[in-house]
């Protein structure tokens, strides 16, 4: 009886063998052949998967993009407003290893989507989803009365993103000036800016929406 083959599976194995050679060698170091040999497979088994590195390394944003959101998911699920927003940006933030190599990957797939309009448009939609969803928590932060009179949606949304994209690059860049401690209390200064006198508190240590 021929062994059946799981593709989804040995799909995810090929981005974390793509995850573990750009963290330590960087994009350039990731050729297919490193990571056929990291993931296990024979030199030139990937090409079923992914004929090319571009291809693999937009199956591997989606990936992490997909990861990403599943985390969001479960760490929002009963919040509302200012913790909601919290925790939401704590799954993007690169607050330990895994989110870290996620920022990596990220990263990579920036420089190409810089000369690739597909790549772009990819990143563009994702992102959207991202601002639509922090657009929400705002609306609910304001219908708590957590948030300060006269400001900007656009901004504070613009702000956030801002903060949590960049926060990606510095802390791949100089981790040691953006620790996990450091990341989460950037945010809360950004927190503390537009919330409200009656705002959400900063969560205490191992509350729902800490990380």
């Amino acid at each position: 009886m021929p062994k059946i083959v799981d593709h989804d599976k040995r799909r995810v194995e090929l981005v974390e063998a793509t995850w573990r050679i750009i963290a330590s060698r960087g994009i350039e170091g990731a050729t297919m052949r490193e990571i056929a040999t990291e993931a296990g497979f024979a030199n030139g088994a990937l090409k079923p998967y992914f004929p090319t590195k571009d291809d693999l390394l937009t199956f591997a944003f989606g990936h992490v993009f997909n990861q990403t959101n599943s985390r969001m998911s479960d760490s929002t699920a009963g919040l509302r407003g200012l913790s909601a927003l919290r925790s939401y940006c704590h799954e993007i933030l690169p607050l330990d290893a895994e989110r870290l190599n996620e920022a990596r990957i990220a990263i990579a797939f920036w420089q190409r989507a810089l000369t690739d309009p597909a790549k772009a448009a990819l990143h563009d939609s994702s992102m959207e989803q991202w601002r639509d969803a922090l657009f929400d928590k705002l609306r609910e932060a304001r219908e708590l009365g957590e948030l300060k009179e006269g400001l900007n949606d656009d901004d504070i949304v613009g702000g956030i993103m801002t903060f949590a994209l960049g926060a990606q690059i510095t802390a791949t860049l100089t981790p040691e000036h953006h620790s996990a401690d450091q990341l989460r209390s950037q945010l809360e200064t950004y927190i503390s800016l537009i919330s409200s006198e009656k705002g959400d508190l900063v969560p205490t240590a191992g509350s729902k929406g800490s990380a």
